[in-house]
């Protein structure tokens, strides 16, 4: 009540926001006389003067008006667009490092060219980022030539260009590209052994259009780039592929003779114990049709609910459980194995799912050391091959059980297994599952199991666009998100108002009971639409979904399917959306960057439907008379009689995209409406809110095939998403939080990287790495306390020559005088010596490019390992719950320790082998190199796989040396 009221008086933060930016937006509409009278070389000519003016201490925001109304100008005279006023608002709130929620068919693209074009006057460079290659590339063409006629540089990365092109765009002065493409480049550039290779030049300010989609629904997706490794586990996936599905087949019959006895007992008023049979159905099949059909009823729903309410409270779940093949918790995506599931996967192994023992190890026992060692790597090597066993069967089981062909992903015409993005509907090639599951879904679907591949370098969408001094946005939806912008990337959401009144009608939601009952009503929806000659968009969430209503579209109905399959004929598709009559129906429209333009008809009247009853009694001329028609004059709004209609046929968890949806409707001032379809078979409605809305339809006394249309559903519905997305912001916000811990060692690595690929020597590093290491010998093997024996004197001498290659030549007894203070000056001279020496056979300028060269090697492998080591810790962290220990701290603690060792054993490693190194003959070095092999971000690999020729059993990396040092074999005799 007191918000309501000071907002009353005071106006809202945004209207506060807005009145703030009209002073400037007047100052810029005053210029437009003087700009219009200016000749193309005067207009020309301000960008060196803005620069000039720049240098002598004027600010950007000194510029802004002024350089808002050259380039609305020179948008008139070359695109014959002109900004509006709230595109000015649009510009300034962007300029001002914050996100402009602007509605669909507002112009947002070029709303970028006025902050862009201030910006770029530094000279710094301004990244303009989009969600695809194709807005990419249009965008530059489109608005590049405003500034080109200004005189600025303009350019666009798309993943098809060469390295060298790709230096050359980012030299630009404005620079388009994908989010993955400026992210993919930054890892790249932070991978290249020599600094000339190094495409990037700074992140001084960035324009993300759809941020929402951009920086919310990719943040959780971390961009990767990753090479093959030795061990594949690809034969284990073939080898339980039938187990696995002899045990889904096994749980199928278990749930039909659970739904049997359900029923049994229903119809003989045992509702209770039918209750306890259902659940544990829901448990093991949640999406099984007979189930949810059993399920509608809100009386069994609610009673379904109780009862697994009193199994969690007394912690008894477990025992509905054990009678299943397996449980599936659908909120976390998680499969739990039963003792029950277990002995059907391995009847005759009943050890196969317990992992050997390694603390057994080292327990005394009467073995020799040589004996000792060989249990060792043998147990070491069972717990390894039972591990990766255990994942693949974990996967495969997930595979079958919560991802869906044509909905989750589809299988491509050459045999390749594609995620299908959940938000847009599209594909996104060259993106693969992690942990395996990726491979299960190719063992899943009888296609070629791709090899398994280690991350090289990885960094969230979230982190890189953190990296940007200033970060500015777009979108059509924000406001719904508005807390996650400022909580994350201190970006205060500011919406604009439209350029003319929207004039669509948003219809409330009409839920069913059953999908089936739902599609039925789509589709009369969709016919009687079509016979008024309006175009029809439908809205769905899977490509099956699409696939099921256009099969169902009586076949004098002709429309257009997009979506992640048809996706090469979006353009063409979306063009003809608006045509009378025309019918599309299309997975998620988010992100699609492409307006639905009317075609001629479709708009039967400019004004009536807003202003007739204001402007005339009569109605107009180009609508029929609502009067002749026995309608009062305000029923003109209600049944909007022209424009795009939108049909959804299923709430998304983020009210932002429902939001998008609707909003391909009415753009510009244009008439349209929308109407949502939905059933409590619906996910969002089945997982998350259909107990409420349940009672609401047994409150109103539903019957079978009756709708129910009420705002308190569309309330409950909207309770519900805004559930999700509380869940979804804490699930991203705990993400980020172990990712910062990730974020700060990359910036500390790659900034080491950075300065060791500039820097034209790295001697001084040697010696300060040199005289360290030296150091920490001294201190580990001498003491002053008392006299050392002649086998620590060797052992100290030993230690010496592995670092140092360097040999000791005076005696045991000559060492034993020495005072601490003369040995580290004896040692460090013979050290230096030999490091002299390496100088003057190599000589400076190779030793200098060979140190560079040896460093970066080192680091990189180093890296390498420490993000397989950080992923193995990231997987076991959440345990530590459960001995009462906060997760976070633990893994920032561990975290910190692993990359202090990782520290030390790069300065050891790249001393050791800098030392080591010898020059070899030409006739040694024949020996031809194998090409590098990365998975890039589209899927692509450089260089040919040749397969290797094993003369001796294969050791993996992180196998025990078998040379018997105890060590692994990638820090021993593999280290070369």
């Amino acid at each position: 009540m007191i918000v309501s009221l000071i907002q009353k008086i005071f106006g809202t933060e945004n209207e506060r926001e807005l009145k703030r930016i009209q002073p400037i937006v007047e100052h810029i509409n005053e210029l437009e006389p003087s700009m219009q009278a200016a000749s193309d070389a005067e207009l020309q000519a301000m960008t060196a003067a803005f620069r000039t003016r720049l240098d002598n201490g004027e600010t950007l925001d000194d510029l802004l008006p002024e350089a808002f109304a050259c380039v609305r100008e020179v948008a008139k005279r070359v695109l014959n667009m002109r900004h509006f006023d709230v595109q000015l608002i649009g510009g300034i709130v962007l300029h001002q490092g914050k996100i402009a929620e602007m509605a669909t068919g507002e112009g947002k693209t070029l709303v970028a060219t006025l902050p862009a074009y201030l910006n770029a006057l530094t000279g710094r460079g301004v990244h303009i980022v989009t969600v695809n290659d194709y807005l990419a590339r249009r965008d530059r063409e489109w608005m590049g030539k405003i500034y080109e006629f200004l005189g600025l540089t303009v350019d666009v990365i798309t993943h098809d260009i060469s390295p060298a092109e790709r230096k050359q765009a980012y030299q630009a002065d404005i620079t388009y590209g994908t989010n993955t493409e400026f992210g993919f480049d930054y890892l790249r550039d932070n991978m290249a052994l020599d600094a000339a290779a190094q495409v990037q030049r700074g992140h001084a300010f960035a324009i993300v259009d759809e941020v929402d989609s951009i920086l919310i629904d990719e943040a959780r997706t971390p961009l990767i780039i990753s090479g093959p490794i030795e061990r594949t586990g690809r034969e284990y996936f073939t080898e339980f592929k039938l187990p696995v599905e002899r045990l889904m087949r096994s749980q199928n019959q278990l749930v039909s003779q659970l739904l049997n006895e359900a029923e049994r007992l229903l119809e003989e008023q045992q509702e209770y114990e039918a209750g306890i049979k259902l659940l544990q159905v829901k448990r093991a099949a949640p999406k099984n049709k007979r189930f949810l059909k059993i399920a509608k009823e809100g009386k069994l729903k609610k009673l379904i609910d109780e009862i697994e309410l009193d199994y969690m409270r007394d912690k008894r779940l477990g025992e509905l459980d054990a009678d299943l093949y397996f449980s599936i918790d659908e909120r976390s995506n998680i499969i739990d194995l039963s003792d029950k599931g277990r002995q059907a996967l391995s009847p005759h192994d009943p050890d196969f799912f317990v992992l050997p023992d390694l603390s057994t190890i080292d327990n005394p026992d009467e073995l020799s050391e040589e004996e000792r060692l060989r249990r060792r790597q043998k147990l070491e090597r069972e717990f390894a091959e039972k591990s990766e066993k255990l994942q693949c069967v974990s996967q495969l089981l997930k595979a079958y059980s919560l991802f869906e062909k044509d909905v989750n992903y589809v299988v491509t015409d050459d045999g390749k297994v594609q995620i299908v993005d959940e938000f847009t509907g599209r594909l996104l090639p060259g993106r693969r599952y992690s942990d395996g599951l990726h491979q299960a879904l190719e063992a899943k679907e009888g296609v070629r199991i791709e090899g398994e591949t280690q991350t090289l370098a990885a960094i969230t969408i979230q982190n890189y666009f953190r990296m940007y001094k200033k970060l500015a946005g777009m979108t059509g939806t924000a406001e719904t998100e508005a807390h996650e912008f400022l909580k994350i990337y201190k970006l205060k959401v500011v919406v604009i108002p439209t350029n003319k009144p929207v004039r669509r009608i948003d219809y409330a939601d009409v839920v069913y009971k059953t999908k089936k009952e739902k599609y039925k009503a789509v589709i009369q929806e969709i016919e009687r639409m079509h016979a008024l000659g309006r175009p029809v968009l439908v809205g769905t969430v899977s490509v099956e979904t699409s696939e099921l209503l256009s099969r169902m579209l009586p076949k004098r109905i002709k429309h257009s399917v997009l979506n992640a399959k048809r996706h090469k004929e979006e353009a063409e598709i979306v063009a003809r959306a608006g045509q009378s009559g025309a019918v599309t129906i299309a997975t998620n429209m988010a992100g699609r960057g492409t307006d639905i333009k009317l075609g001629p008809g479709v708009v039967k009247c400019m004004q009536c439907c807003l202003s007739c009853e204001i402007e005339q009694e009569q109605g107009c001329q180009s609508c029929p008379d609502p009067q002749k028609q026995g309608k009062k004059m305000k029923e003109c709004f209600k049944d909007v009689p022209c424009g795009l209609h939108i049909v959804g046929t299923e709430r998304h968890e983020a009210r932002r995209i429902d939001r998008q949806l609707r909003g391909r409707s009415a753009r510009q001032g244009d008439p349209g409406s929308s109407r949502f379809f939905l059933s409590l078979e619906d996910d969002l409605l089945r997982i998350f809110g259909a107990d409420r809305i349940s009672n609401i339809m047994d409150r109103f006394g539903m019957e079978e095939d009756q709708p129910i249309e009420h705002r308190l559903i569309s309330r409950a519905i909207e309770n519900a998403q805004t559930r999700v997305e509380a869940r979804n912001f804490d699930i991203r916000k705990h993400l980020l939080e172990y990712d910062d811990v990730m974020n700060k060692q990359r910036e500390i690595i790659y900034e080491l990287r950075n300065r060791a690929l500039h820097d034209p020597s790295l001697e001084d590093l040697v010696k300060d790495y040199v005289n360290e290491l030296a150091r920490e010998i001294i201190q580990t093997h001498w003491t002053d306390v008392q006299p050392l024996e002649d086998t620590e004197i060797r052992t100290f001498k030993e230690a010496v020559f592995r670092q140092f290659s360097t040999v000791l030549l005076r005696s045991a007894d000559e060492l034993k005088t020495c005072k601490p203070d003369e040995l580290e000056a004896y040692v460090l001279a013979e050290i230096m010596a030999t490091y002299k020496n390496k100088e003057t056979q190599f000589g400076a300028e190779m030793l200098r490019q060979l140190e560079k060269w040896m460093y970066l090697r080192v680091l990189d492998e180093l890296w390498k390992d420490h993000l397989l080591d950080m992923d193995h810790l990231r997987e076991g962290i959440g345990l530590r719950g459960y001995a009462q220990q906060d997760p976070l701290r633990e893994y920032q603690k561990e975290a910190y320790d692993l990359f202090l060792a990782m520290v030390s054993r790069l300065k050891k490693e790249f001393i050791e082998k800098l030392f080591m190194v010898q020059m070899v003959s030409r006739d040694q070095m024949h020996r031809p190199e194998q090409p590098r092999q990365f998975v890039l971000s589209r899927g692509q690999e450089q260089g040919d796989k040749k397969p290797a020729v094993r003369k001796m059993p294969k050791v993996g990396r992180n196998d025990p040396c078998p040379c018997g040092s105890g060590k692994k074999y990638k820090k021993c005799c593999g280290a070369a």
